[in-house]
């Protein structure tokens, strides 16, 4: 027997073997010390397991994706209107401009042990993150002057200086149980490098106050998940919904391939697979009677950028001309078969407050023609010229040769570095035809597929690039990122400006966007920040994908759609048996 057919089995018997002992969870679940209602238990596919249950530590989505119903923020997002409501918070925060603080007042709460949550966890969690500076969360912290707890239901935050994302990301990081957590950080404070011992830390048990506590996890198999007899949210009213969960439990079976965990969907063995449905699934998934399809926007970025430090994309006017000549209704219809959201400014349009819809459009509702005749004109009149011109002398098009730069010096080939094809297939595909889309009037660009993490830091790390394309999935509701990505400070090794974008107009509203409290004025600042990006294009947005899923509707409803998709706490404390 070979080597890869013993693999091929042993893959085959432990998938049985994971199989056999879901179902005894299910079926019996007194083995697992477990007590729970099989019928309400609602089945979830995943991709793979989550690479940790260490809130610290987690980044990947699978990992985020469990720990969302199990660790909860004091405020998150209405699903609807995408506005921030109290969660674990009894009401808004109250603010007192005197001493820059802003007070908030705990729910009656509940660890998942049965203990009181109170603003001491809060308090603690914030430390945590402060004194570590916990990657990932650190930039949300690192403003607070001091915590205050006056009693075990009122937090106070003492800001150092006024900060918009305060409301928006402090007040949404989840919070973690004090009682759980201070063993753990004494220990780590005392080693040579604190801030690995407690990201390596190993949780299996995570002590929440979300609607699901694990209950049992093996791994390459599933993770078991309870309702939480004590979570604060059930039968509350909260943004208009009675909350439950309504179900007993969530067992999430771990696939290897989405093949096997769609064959799963279609048989009945799962109820969803909270992974975003590829276009060559959807056609025979609209085929089944007892599936439903969801399609949401995402809170996505995918866009092509230039580094402006060098030539030849230091010169705007090529940028610009790039835009005019890219398609990107082709690109949505033809490579992303209509599944995708057309970009016009860097935050997505189902981003409705943040979003400015009056950002430079170039060349929209041009054919390919127009478009090269608009290009060629906006480089003929920077200095361009050409051995042979794309727009002849009697104004027809004609593929154009050897072009020059203002300074006379021939364009040398660039290229534009994409994902490969086996990570993104679209991105990889749209960077071939902006290619031949450049051709067309003779600027020698040259799409290369490279492995993504190389390809991060080529262009992250050592800044050796020309352009590339790239994208972001999800992005914070809150468009601080905006600044993040283009003021001139983050122009370095690792940092958030990758293009080299400097503009000192740009950097006195991102500033200003910042530390702004007054949300009407900050979004006129935040359209501001749009237009001047999509006038100087260092980069330019492309799509956005819809994120489209699957549930079975045969057995469960409920589901809440929003930016970002039905795989939200919404929908865990609504969805429930038919």
């Amino acid at each position: 027997m070979s080597p890869t057919s013993s693999v091929t089995i042993e893959s085959f018997l432990k998938g049985i073997l994971c199989l056999a002992v879901a179902m005894l969870v299910l079926l019996f679940p007194g083995l697992s010390g477990t007590q729970s209602n099989a019928a309400s238990c609602l089945k979830i596919g995943l991709p793979e397991d989550p690479r940790t249950l260490n809130i610290w530590l987690a980044s990947d989505r699978n990992s985020r994706n469990i720990l969302s119903q199990i660790y909860q923020p004091l405020y998150t997002r209405d699903p609807d209107t995408l506005k921030l409501v109290p969660w674990l918070a009894e009401q808004e925060p109250v603010f007192d401009a005197e001493t820059l603080s802003y007070t908030v007042r705990i729910k009656p709460s509940k660890w998942s042990d049965g203990s009181e949550l109170t603003s001491e966890d809060v308090a603690f969690t914030g430390r945590v993150i402060k004194d570590f500076r916990v990657p990932r969360l650190a930039s949300r912290w690192n403003f607070i002057k001091r915590i205050e707890t006056p009693d075990k239901h009122t937090v106070r935050f003492y800001l150092k200086e006024p900060k918009a994302i305060f409301l928006s990301r402090t007040l949404t990081t989840p919070i973690v149980q004090k009682k759980e957590w201070i063993k753990i950080v004494e220990k780590a404070r005392g080693t040579e490098k604190p801030l690995i011992k407690l990201l390596n830390h190993k949780i299996e048990k995570p002590v929440g106050s979300g609607p699901f506590i694990l209950k049992e996890w093996r791994q390459g198999c599933y993770l078991f998940l309870q309702k939480n007899k004590y979570f604060f949210g059930t039968g509350r009213r909260i943004s208009g919904r009675i909350l439950g969960p309504y179900i007993d439990s969530i067992i999430f079976k771990i696939y290897g391939t989405s093949d096997a965990a769609i064959l799963a969907l279609k048989k009945g063995s799962i109820d969803m697979f909270w992974w975003r449905i590829q276009a060559g699934y959807l056609q025979d998934l609209k085929t089944q009677k007892d599936i439903q399809i969801f399609s949401n926007e995402k809170s996505g970025l995918y866009y092509i950028g230039f580094n402006v430090r060098k030539p030849p994309f230091n010169d705007v006017n090529l940028r610009r001309a790039v835009a005019t000549l890219i398609d990107k209704d082709f690109i949505i219809s033809r490579i992303l078969q209509g599944l995708a959201i057309k970009m016009n400014s860097i935050v997505p349009p189902g981003n409705q407050f943040w979003y400015c819809p009056e950002v430079p459009r170039y060349a929209e509702g041009l054919n390919r023609e127009e478009r090269i005749k608009k290009a060629y004109e906006i480089l003929r009149k920077a200095g361009y010229t050409w051995q042979l011109p794309p727009v002849n002398g009697q104004g027809k098009v004609v593929k154009g040769k050897g072009i020059r730069l203002p300074n006379g010096q021939p364009m040398e080939k660039f290229t534009i570095l994409t994902p490969p094809a086996d990570y993104d297939p679209l991105r990889a595909m749209a960077g071939m035809i902006i290619q031949e889309w450049l051709g067309m009037v003779g600027i020698p660009a040259s799409a290369k597929p490279m492995a993504i993490g190389s390809l991060i830091q080529q262009v992250k790390g050592r800044r050796q690039f020309d352009s590339f394309i790239l994208g972001y999935g999800r992005l914070d509701i809150d468009p601080d990122w905006v600044r993040n990505f283009f003021h001139s400070s983050n122009d370095k090794p690792r940092g958030w400006n990758m293009s080299g974008y400097k503009n000192p107009d740009f950097d006195r509203i991102a500033e200003e966007s910042a530390s702004i409290l007054d949300r009407e004025k900050r979004r006129k600042l935040i359209w501001e920040m749009q237009k001047m990006i999509l006038q100087d294009v260092p980069y330019i947005p492309l799509y956005n994908p819809r994120l489209i899923e699957a549930v079975r509707k045969d057995k469960f409803s409920g589901w809440v759609g929003t930016l970002g998709g039905i795989g939200n706490i919404w929908s865990f404390c609504e969805v429930r048996l038919n």
